[in-house]
Formats: C-alpha cells, sequence, structure tokens
C-alpha cells in the first residue's frame, strides 16, 4: 500500500515523463510540483517506489521512468476523469453528422478523426465483418519511442496482421467497456513499450464495432479513454 505522499510522487513522474519522455529528477518534480519537502526526502521516496518496482532508473546518473506496474497504478487509482473540450467534442459531432447525411461507412473515417485528436495510432472496424481500419502510423512513429529500426519493423508487422491481431484484442473485452492494456497486456504489437485503449460499441446500422488507441505507455491515458467515450457516445446514439 502506498502512502499519500508515495502516490503524489508516483503521480508527478508519470505526468512528467509523459511531457517529456525524459527520466524524472528529483529536482524536477520539487520545481514543478511544489512539494514542501527536501530533494533528498524525493530521492528516497522514489528510490522506495523503485524497489517496490513501480519505478526504474536507466542509468545510474538518471532519473527514473514509470514501469508497467507503475502506469498500473496511475492509471486504476491516481488517474482522473478528463472531459474532452467543447471545441474537440463540437468537431466530432460535425464530423460524425456530416458523414452520416453522406451515407458514408463510419468506421474508417472515425479512425482518422481518433488518430488526428490523439496523435496516436487509431484503428475502428466491423467485429461480424472483420474490416478494420488504421490511421496514424506516421503520428505513432515520430513518438521518441520509435527511435530504432526494431521497433519499426515490429509496428509494422503489427499493421500487416492487423486482423489477427485485432482478434487477440476482442478476446479480451466485455462489451460496453472502455479497457486500458499497457505494455506487455496490450496483444496487439510485440514491442512492449506500447499501451492501448480499447472499447466495443454500437455502430449506426447495428453491426458490433471496435475502436482502438495505440500509443506509447506514456500515452495521455485520461485523454484517449474520454475521446473514446465521447464517440461511443455519440456512435451509440445514432444506432438507438
Amino acid at each position: 500500500m502506498l502512502t499519500e505522499r508515495q502516490q503524489k510522487i508516483l503521480e508527478c513522474v508519470v505526468k512528467e515523463y509523459t511531457q517529456t519522455a525524459n527520466p524524472v529528477g528529483s529536482a524536477s518534480i520539487l520545481k514543478r510540483y511544489g512539494f514542501s519537502i527536501s530533494p533528498a526526502t524525493i530521492r528516497m521516496e522514489m528510490a522506495g517506489l523503485e524497489k517496490m518496482g513501480y519505478l526504474y532508473q536507466p542509468h545510474t546518473s538518471a532519473g527514473r521512468i514509470p514501469t508497467d506496474k507503475g502506469y498500473r497504478y496511475f492509471v486504476n487509482s491516481l488517474m482522473n476523469n478528463q472531459e474532452l473540450t467543447k471545441r474537440d467534442q463540437s468537431l466530432l459531432q460535425e464530423e460524425l453528422l456530416k458523414l452520416r447525411a453522406r451515407n458514408v461507412k463510419l468506421t474508417r473515417i472515425t479512425a482518422k478523426l481518433l488518430a488526428v485528436l490523439s496523435q496516436n495510432l487509431a484503428i475502428s472496424g466491423i467485429v461480424k465483418e472483420k474490416e478494420y481500419f488504421q490511421s496514424g502510423i506516421r503520428g505513432l512513429l515520430s513518438q521518441l519511442e520509435f527511435t530504432n529500426v526494431d521497433e519499426i519493423y515490429k509496428t509494422v508487422e503489427m499493421l500487416d496482421y492487423l486482423d489477427q491481431n485485432i482478434e487477440q484484442l476482442i478476446k479480451k473485452l466485455g462489451k460496453g467497456e472502455v479497457k486500458i492494456l499497457i505494455g506487455k497486456e496490450n496483444p496487439l504489437i510485440k514491442n512492449k513499450e506500447c499501451s492501448v485503449v480499447v472499447s466495443r460499441c454500437r455502430l449506426p446500422y447495428g453491426e458490433d464495432g471496435i475502436l482502438a488507441i495505440m500509443g506509447p505507455k506514456r500515452m495521455r491515458y485520461a485523454r484517449n479513454v474520454s475521446l473514446l467515450k465521447y464517440v461511443v457516445k455519440l456512435l451509440e446514439e445514432d444506432s438507438a
């Protein structure tokens, strides 16, 4: 069980690493988050979090990075709900209404909208028809986690076997839930530095749909969850 101070420090490390992609040190936490304790105390708490498996230190002289366990604790216990901005809500409403008016199939365009708004890879499709679309590969590969050929290869391989990989993902889903799969929990890709936020939904013509956003483990989980929930809400209102 983490103390309140340990929880706050872990939350700060996750937030800081999400923004910078650099290992987080005690000095940056003290400067940016207003703790009324010494850097030495923060270092001691961070060392304790590392010993418990919530953080790790990539190099001896570096700060610390969240582990899968650290991200999981953040998602389950520390992450606050985040409402989409009115601008993003209006954009999604307008685009989906335009498509409905033109009788355009929503799945392909929905992936594009989610990719633009999340700056990650987005996937959408119809489960029964096994028809899946992806968008945003450029945004995903522009992330700092994809700086070597091996990680790029794993991502391209995932796209080559998208249908099979989606089938594995569907097995982990209950209907109506938004699920977060972190690192090694993510069945879509062999690159364990990626997480996926995914949900099943009812599409306007009654089909069983799936929506997913995949990005690095330091993705903005709360925003991506809110994006999926809002799009699911719009789609299911149309299908009612």
